[in-house]
């Protein structure tokens, strides 16, 4: 188990983020002993992952749906009851890919723009083309 500043240590969140990603309800309340949040492995990995999530522009409320159930993986719940919530969270994935991989030729797009640019500026240090592409 791990404390509110161990996690946010681990994960980039800060304590305070965390708190209140709680109280909006983006994130479940974790076990409490004696006042204290105490969070265990797989909280730290949801977390992680949602730190990458929204570190790739998915929205809160995307995320807010995909933290919805905790970590799936250190669930008791049946194969049955599991899932619905293993597809939901395929579903939201599935989305966010897709707006992935349209910032990614969008990045493509602009490195290249980039690369041309430096060619033309590297040819006008050395005196060739005095044309800006």
């Amino acid at each position: 188990m791990y404390n509110i500043s161990e996690v946010a240590n681990e994960t980039g969140f800060t304590a305070h983020t965390l708190r209140y990603y709680e109280k909006i309800g983006l994130l479940s309340s974790p076990i409490r002993q004696g006042g204290k949040r105490l969070y265990t492995a797989g909280d730290i990995r949801l977390l992680q992952f949602m730190k990458v999530l929204k570190n790739t522009g998915m929205s809160l409320e995307d995320i807010q749906e995909f933290l919805l159930d905790g970590c799936l993986l250190e669930s008791e719940e049946s194969e049955q009851e599991r899932t619905p919530k293993v597809q939901k969270r395929m579903d939201i994935l599935q989305k966010h890919l897709v707006t992935l991989e349209q910032q990614k030729k969008e990045i493509e797009m602009v490195i290249g723009l980039t690369e041309e640019k430096l060619v033309t500026y590297r040819e006008m240090l050395a005196g060739g083309q005095k044309n800006e592409r």
